[in-house]
């Protein structure tokens, strides 16, 4: 142990129930001889999580100190869907499924330290990813006072093979796949799915297959399109096919329908904050799905000089999260501006699903600005006086002129 700190009474532990946190858990017991409370949230990961509060247990975790929570609703409505009010999109491909996570997982940590008296939280994230950053960022944001634990920055368990003794020795049980290497990493929520590592290592090798989870292969999608309605109110998804549901009903639905055509798997390397580049496989069904039809009705509802500023920003926003700054004011800032060009974006988008695609085929508002009787090619009853163009146009090429005269006056 290199941490010279006195040791934490309590400490309050992300726990997946996986082999990696399982054995932290016993590590923190041993190394620190503190109380442990395990924090399990359920992002919709699409797993069991009765199994972790079973592992806890039989690590000697008592059952008023086991927390699983749900927060599904919680990560789509204020988390997800502010997200996508922006269209955030990082380094112009991947929708930050795992980024927008964390900031949740690191409230949540404070909040039960607070409550059950912790004067430490600890995660399993690895000193080479961008999590560790993420986790540490949002826990020094909401208390500067609480200690972070990282004990892969710590440890000596610095292989699979020293993980599986560690394991063995202190009866953790170890699922059968665990006692080889692992093919690759997942992490997964209700937006999206991300596998990382061994077999995905190498960026010249093409994926294999089984290293998708949730989206059928476009060559076995259905042959026949599906189109579906989605309808907003104020940028935010409210209803599939005129029907209301809650955020992260929506997003279940949108998944189902998105994972069957195909549709939202990224092969990607991506610049981690942390400075090397990194091959990720994202599968994010719904959100591709989410992200077109926002698009769709906001063409039609936003005005052109919000929506050109909205997408200036959106890099920076989208850096932001993906750095682990959600808790930032400048991120704040942002999300204020944001949610303002979003008063009037509400409507109805159809979309066409087929074979890994999801495109807006029609959009509909009583908020639209948009006005068939201005950019008709037929008799427009005068709303448009086409001579007027010539005094913009005019007005617009006055300093083009001037450039172009001295170019020719110098002879350049």
């Amino acid at each position: 142990m290199t941490d010279t700190k006195p040791a934490p009474k309590k400490v309050v532990l992300a726990y997946s129930g996986g082999l990696d946190t399982s054995i932290i858990l016993k590590w923190l017991q041993s190394e620190y001889h503190c109380e442990i409370v395990t924090f399990t949230a359920d992002l919709g990961q699409g797993e069991e999580l009765e199994p972790a509060r079973r592992k806890a247990v039989l690590l000697g975790i008592p059952e008023e100190n086991i927390h699983i929570v749900d927060l599904r609703e919680e990560f789509v409505r204020d988390f997800v869907f502010p997200m996508f009010r922006a269209n955030a999109v990082y380094e112009g491909q991947y929708l930050l499924g795992t980024s927008i996570a964390r900031p949740l997982i690191s409230q949540h940590l404070v909040r039960i330290a607070h409550e059950t008296g912790a004067d430490a939280v600890a995660h399993g994230a690895t000193g080479k990813g961008n999590d560790q950053v993420r986790f540490e960022l949002g826990v020094a944001a909401l208390d500067p006072d609480i200690r972070v634990i990282a004990p892969w920055r710590e440890w000596d368990l610095t292989s699979r093979t020293r993980l599986l003794e560690f394991a063995e020795k202190n009866q953790i049980p170890i699922a059968r796949d665990k006692r080889g290497e692992a093919p690759f990493s997942v992490d997964a929520n209700l937006l999206h799915t991300s596998s990382e590592g061994k077999v995905l290592e190498d960026p010249a090798v093409e994926a294999p297959d089984y290293v998708s989870q949730r989206i059928t292969a476009v060559e076995d999608a259905p042959d026949a399109p599906e189109f579906i309605e989605v309808t907003f109110e104020k940028g935010d998804a409210v209803a599939i096919d005129g029907a209301a549901m809650s955020p992260a009903a929506i997003l279940t639905r949108l998944n189902e329908l998105g994972g069957r055509h195909g549709i939202g798997l990224l092969d990607f390397v991506e610049n981690r904050f942390v400075g090397m580049k990194s091959r990720g496989v994202y599968e994010t069904p719904g959100g591709t799905i989410l992200l077109e039809a926002h698009r769709g009705i906001e063409q039609i509802t936003l005005d052109s000089g919000a929506g050109h500023l909205k997408d200036s920003i959106m890099p920076r926003y989208a850096e932001l999260i993906y750095n682990g700054f959600w808790f930032s004011p400048e991120r704040e800032a942002l999300q204020a501006l944001i949610d303002h060009t979003q008063e009037h974006v509400t409507g109805t988008v159809r979309l066409k699903l087929y074979k890994g695609m999801a495109r807006t085929v029609a959009r509909w508002s009583e908020h639209s600005i948009y006005s068939e009787q201005h950019v008709t090619f037929e008799e427009d009853a005068g709303a448009y006086d086409q001579k007027d163009a010539a005094g913009f146009i005019h007005l617009n090429a006055l300093r083009l002129r001037l450039l172009a005269a001295r170019k020719r006056r110098l002879g350049s």
